[in-house]
């Protein structure tokens, strides 16, 4: 006869604690944001900034963000549905994509701060590892404006879009701490970055790829998967120039809106749409009657 040990026992359970709220849905990663957010007592409650990435279906989501006692305040945001507005519409959560919102976002912050000027980033992308280094001013030596990657939950694998996100905001001009050891074209083995690798992703040049190939091997499923671009004239040996121009463009106006040619609804047409999916409530007579329905139909039976 085997006995188990009781572990779950009283004394267990009166020194147990509740995790936070968002630990127990699975949404924050304590052990990391602890060390996002501290910041050195030397540095006489000067923020320390944030760079929030995160992806939906559709959408790339890319925030500056400091943390408070009374919460997080986002300084600066930018998202990959904007990129409409510089000559991007299509495949806006891919790594382009997510490269171009991180380039959006340092241009917006440092233009927000007057800095934009000052640190011009990498203006021409060519893949090559660099960090955004202090800078001479007029008023002496100005140092550049420093975020650090907050990926949440994503996995940081090699190649990762997140990553793409952080390039992006690098050659923005932006001081993100971080090495080459995660971006695409990076050799375990030998330990070097082959920058025209991830020049490649920069511009889209493996969606390019994998569309000239799918074209040759597979036309009926290039059509479905490439609806969108082949509506509208969008060729695979075009796609360079498109977010080499997007990246002008953005370094130009990160301001710019996007202007739609689908007519702008009204409130009262928001409030009717809204008002279709939802259901509406039943009366306390339309209930009982609802019941003496479902009691007569099982008599019936």
């Amino acid at each position: 006869m085997t006995f188990h040990k009781l572990v779950k026992n009283s004394a267990y359970y009166s020194r147990f604690q509740t995790k936070y709220k968002r630990r127990r849905e699975g949404k924050t990663d304590y052990y990391a944001r602890k060390r996002l957010i501290t910041q050195a007592k030397n540095k006489y409650n000067a923020p320390k900034y944030r760079l929030v990435v995160r992806f939906s279906n559709r959408d790339i989501i890319t925030q500056i963000v400091t943390s408070e006692i009374t919460g997080d305040k986002v300084f600066a945001a930018a998202y990959s549905h904007e990129l409409r507005a510089y000559g991007i519409e299509h495949g806006l959560t891919n790594w382009a994509a997510a490269y171009a919102t991180g380039l959006l976002l340092a241009r917006r912050v440092l233009k927000k701060l007057g800095l934009d000027g000052d640190f011009a980033g990498v203006e021409e992308a060519d893949g090559e590892y660099t960090l955004t280094e202090a800078t001479e001013t007029d008023d002496g030596e100005r140092r550049p404006f420093k975020a650090f990657l907050d990926v949440g939950l994503s996995r940081t694998s090699t190649g990762a879009r997140v990553f793409g996100v952080m390039k992006g905001a690098s050659d923005g001009g932006i001081l993100v701490p971080h090495s080459e050891n995660r971006f695409p074209g990076y050799d375990v083995e030998s330990e070097e970055l082959d920058a025209e690798t991830l020049k490649k992703y920069i511009f889209g040049g493996h969606v390019a790829e994998y569309m000239e190939n799918l074209a040759d091997d597979d036309e009926e499923r290039f059509k479905g998967q490439f609806v969108k671009y082949i509506e509208d004239d969008v060729e695979a040996d075009a796609l360079e120039d498109l977010y080499a121009e997007a990246h002008k463009a953005i370094r130009e106006d990160p301001f710019k809106k996007y202007e739609s040619d689908a007519p702008k609804k009204t409130k009262e047409e928001w409030k009717a749409e809204s008002k279709k999916y939802r259901q509406s409530k039943l009366t306390h007579e339309q209930r009982k009657a609802g019941v003496q329905e479902r009691i007569a139909a099982l008599r019936e039976e």
